[in-house]
């Protein structure tokens, strides 16, 4: 099932599983109707679903999150009975998991398999995935989709699987359907279509080629092949961020990011993998000045770097945290003030120690307008903004002029599918210009799409680098999920 963000996938598929009631029409299970009022009766009807984010309890064991899982429970549990069966249930699984061990201590990718287990342990005869591979290194992604097909190949399954991911999609599914506005568009078996009339549907537009999960090649002005993406070339150019030796404490006093070494060049975009929590948040929070430094250096051209308000005015340097209604509004202010807040000290904003709110306004509407945010008005508080809207209003404020250095995190994250190839491209031309872009991204996609190179980062530390137009996706995923084998760790920046 594709659509973008507020197509109502989800929204159907909780109608499906009890969590919100039609207000019209009918839920048919082999033929007949259902009245689906809660999960319990969803679960009774054999429907199950996988969430897109964790609902593993984390203090309890793998094997009581399991149990958990079937609902009502006895006062008294016969473990040891429990435990034969459920040692018997992980024997045909491929994902083999410590029945002891706590999702406190299990990677993302371990608790996304729990998180199907789960489903499995109850054997659903319709299982819901909502974005299962999100967290997934590539080969976890391909391992999960694999053997969830070969189940319902097999008869003992039926499933509905919600992507964002054309690659996915083609890969895995049998047919597929799109969504746009909450409207049906269209049910295709998958050998009939292509990424092209899925996108085409997805955004009631006839040509999204350069769109579709941007995996198609394309001659760059230099003649070399890109993933759909004009490049400038910048040859001899210099190093414009570098990064020496930088250790950070996480929020519980571990060590983040140990002995990070990074160098980005002017026109050149150097793109960070790596499976949530193994120092990406904090990495982020460090340059951009919201996390203290243990130690090391971080330099633009030759002045160090301390993330600063006069050196970011000055040098131009320009961020996109993640969470940004968090990390870079302030949520009660205007839409209009928050994307002053570069501006507001500066003329024509401030004059004489003055604050001209009139201008700010005025820069605002021009901004909303150029980067379609969808709110009430400039003087709205930029918390009544959805958290697209709040992502497109802060990239609008830090691209707004010059930018000489560009730190972003997730720079799609909640926004549709029609913004992600906009924002890219706007992205895309800072480095054109001549801009160090440094990319943050859970998106392996993205990651390959946009970036000149890629490193990927585990436990804190960077152990792999390689340029992105030779990257190999299961490489890079076998370094996400800690594989490092006997590779030159310091050699990797």
């Amino acid at each position: 099932m594709l659509g973008e963000n507020g197509a109502g996938k989800s929204t159907l598929v909780k109608a499906l599983v009890g969590y919100h009631q039609p207000d019209e029409g009918a839920i048919l299970v082999d033929g007949r109707e259902k009245a689906i009022t809660s999960p319990v009766v969803a679960r009774e009807l054999g429907i199950g679903m996988v969430y897109q984010h964790f609902t593993v309890v984390p203090g309890m064991t793998v094997a009581e999150n399991l149990l958990l899982g079937r609902g009502e429970l006895p006062a008294v549990i016969p473990w040891k009975k429990v435990r034969a069966e459920l040692e018997d249930f992980m024997a045909t699984t491929p994902f083999k998991l410590d029945l002891d061990a706590r999702p406190m201590d299990l990677s993302a990718g371990e608790k996304q398999k729990l998180e199907i287990l789960k489903q499995l342990f109850l054997k659903p005869r319709l299982l819901i995935l909502d974005e299962p591979t999100s967290v997934l290194t590539p080969q976890e992604a391909d391992e999960v989709l694999g053997v969830l097909r070969d189940r319902a190949h097999a008869g003992d399954v039926t499933i509905i699987l919600i992507t964002h991911k054309f690659r996915e999609v083609m890969s895995v599914a049998d047919d597929v359907s799109v969504l746009r506005r909450g409207r049906l568009m269209g049910s295709h078996c998958v050998v009939d279509v292509t990424p092209e009339q899925l996108g085409a549907e997805m955004m009631g537009q006839a040509n999204l080629a350069a769109v579709a999960d941007a995996e198609k090649p394309a001659p760059s002005i230099d003649g070399t092949a890109t993933s759909g993406w004009v490049r400038k070339p910048h040859p001899d150019a210099l190093t414009r961020l570098r990064i020496e030796a930088l250790h950070v404490m996480g929020d519980r006093g571990e060590r983040a990011v140990q002995d990070l070494s990074l160098s980005v060049k002017v026109g050149e975009i150097v793109g960070v993998a790596g499976v949530s929590g193994n120092g990406q948040r904090e990495l982020m929070e460090a340059l951009v000045g919201q996390r203290e430094r243990t130690s090391g250096k971080v330099w633009i051209d030759d002045e160090a770097y301390l993330a600063r308000r006069d050196q970011n005015q000055r040098m131009n340097v320009r961020s996109l945290p993640e969470e940004p209604l968090r990390n870079a509004c302030v949520g009660e202010l205007s839409v209009a003030l928050n994307m002053g807040l570069r501006r507001f000290d500066q003329t024509p904003a401030a004059i004489g120690g003055w604050l001209r709110r009139g201008v700010l306004r005025e820069r605002a509407r021009a901004l909303i307008s150029e980067y379609g945010v969808k709110t009430q008005g400039e003087d709205a508080p930029i918390a009544s903004l959805s958290g697209g809207n709040v992502q497109r209003a802060v990239l609008a404020r830090e691209l707004d002029g010059e930018v000489r250095v560009l730190l972003v995190a997730n720079p799609v994250f909640g926004l549709d599918f029609a913004a992600v190839s906009e924002i890219h491209g706007r992205i895309m031309e800072v480095r054109n210009q001549g801009g160090a872009v440094l990319l943050i991204s859970e998106d392996l996609d993205e990651l390959l799409s946009l970036a000149d190179r890629v490193v990927v980062m585990s436990e804190g530390r960077i152990v792999h680098a390689c340029d992105a137009a030779n990257a190999d996706r299961h490489v890079l995923g076998s370094y996400m999920a800690g594989d490092h084998g006997n590779h030159n760790i310091a050699e990797a920046a």
